[in-house]
């Protein structure tokens, strides 16, 4: 995969640059821990995703659980992008951000009827059901409010994604999507309910993927199926083939976008003309959230003390912590950590260092065993920080959560500024009764 990082976060003058802006310049303006995200980097690899298609009719559909800051939206907003959602709390900022509903997705396991109701009254674009509990739930719904709910069923088919446990979800272990096995009846009983009209079919079978075995095996069960339902006299018009294309944090060969798109609809091509169908008959869906943001965002961090366990550890001690980024503890992910000053000081010499927070956890590190040559004062990057960094971020130990600054060009702003103490208190009361 194009390493978008290496274009959009760059070194001139032994200083790392976000685009034009230098990150010492915005460190020492915002403070840290802040994320720093770059448009370009983010208008890039969704133009990756979008142009890849060329005349396949298709809607991209970015996964906003990765990255739902408003401005990220808004940015992909503006070039036309659908949207994936799993929360009414990520319907509303899509909105907000000047996404259009009817290129919203709501997908999710369990949303309550709050939140299906909410769908339905903005008109979100599909719905993706995935259990039978649901689909009934939504057509009941439809009905009281008078509306008609556009489906997809989200069909689990039993693939290993080979990616971490906790973010396979295409598995008939996991809580996601309905067994493969149960679909076909799935779909006749969907065909019989008054609020419910049957559009597409959805899968998803895992985040952080980096071949495309796991991909084209799945599309295949999910090929069959549709072939299935046509004979049936069960016709649909949109393909979801879901989301979690992998980037590279270290070694990792994921395809590029463009390899990715094009398996792809090399296996629905063939299924198509089997099937007597043309391209235009289904509009493919793809929901790429850590591919389009993870590449396009850094963290920044000040290292606060260097200290030694004796002869056995040494350590850097950064005022960033797993209550700002959570993936390195929740997966034990390994994320690149750079001085922003690449200037190496002799005096210094370069030692073997865990770079850890203060967060009252042995789980809070933010990297392992990294040779650097640091002292007290100097200021890191942490790359590819702009999937899952600050959307996983919490407020463990009271502290508040980091800033964040998106870079266009020669300039940037702040996107959202760092919580206040009073910020985490404002909300609460101490017992009046």
């Amino acid at each position: 995969m194009l390493v978008l990082d290496m274009i959009s976060f760059q070194q001139h003058n032994h200083e790392w640059h976000a685009e034009g802006v230098s990150l010492n310049a915005i460190a020492e303006a915002i403070g840290t821990p802040c994320y720093v995200y770059s448009r370009a980097a983010l208008e890039q690899q969704w133009h990756a995703f979008n142009h890849a298609f060329q005349n396949q009719p298709h809607q991209i559909n970015y996964a906003v659980k990765a990255n739902s800051n408003l401005a990220v939206l808004n940015i992909l907003a503006q070039l036309g992008s659908g949207f994936d959602i799993v929360s009414e709390g990520e319907l509303r900022r899509v909105l907000k951000a000047g996404g259009h509903p009817e290129k919203i997705i709501f997908s999710g396991v369990g949303k309550t009827t709050v939140e299906l109701k909410a769908a339905l009254e903005v008109g979100v674009g599909c719905i993706n059901v995935e259990s039978k509990a649901e689909l009934e739930r939504l057509n009941d719904l439809a009905i009281l409010l008078h509306k008609k709910a556009t489906i997809a069923i989200r069909v689990n088919p039993d693939v290993d994604p080979k990616s971490h446990p906790y973010i396979s979800t295409g598995l008939q272990e996991n809580k996601f999507g309905i067994n493969i096995t149960e679909a076909l009846a799935l779909y006749q009983r969907a065909l019989t309910l008054p609020g419910i009209h049957v559009q597409g079919i959805a899968f998803h079978i895992g985040s952080q993927i980096t071949t495309l075995s796991p991909f084209l095996e799945a599309l295949d069960r999910i090929l069959a199926l549709i072939e299935k339902l046509k004979s049936l006299g069960i016709t649909l018009t949109h393909l979801n083939v879901g989301g979690g294309l992998g980037v590279r944090y270290q070694n990792e060969t994921p395809p590029d976008p463009k390899e990715y798109v094009t398996a792809i609809l090399a296996a629905i091509q063939t299924m198509q003309k089997n099937a007597g169908m043309s391209a235009s008959d289904l509009i493919i869906h793809i929901e790429p959230g850590r591919a389009i943001a993870a590449e396009a965002g850094v963290l920044l961090t000040r290292v606060e003390y260097i200290k030694t366990q004796g002869s056995l550890k040494s350590f850097a001690i950064v005022d960033a912590a797993m209550n700002d980024l959570l993936r390195p503890a929740l997966y034990n992910a390994w994320q690149e950590i750079v001085p922003l000053n690449t200037k190496t000081n002799p005096a210094i010499p370069a030692r073997t260092y865990d770079i850890v927070g203060p967060v009252c956890e042995t789980a809070d590190f933010l990297g392992k065993d990294r040779v650097l040559s640091l002292q007290a004062g100097d200021l890191l990057m942490i790359r590819s920080a702009g999937a899952y960094g600050f959307s996983m971020s919490s407020n463990y130990n009271s502290r508040p959560r980091a800033a964040e600054v998106m870079v266009d060009g020669d300039r940037f702003q702040v996107v959202r500024p760092r919580e206040s103490i009073q910020d985490l208190l404002g909300s609460e009361t101490v017992l009046t009764l």
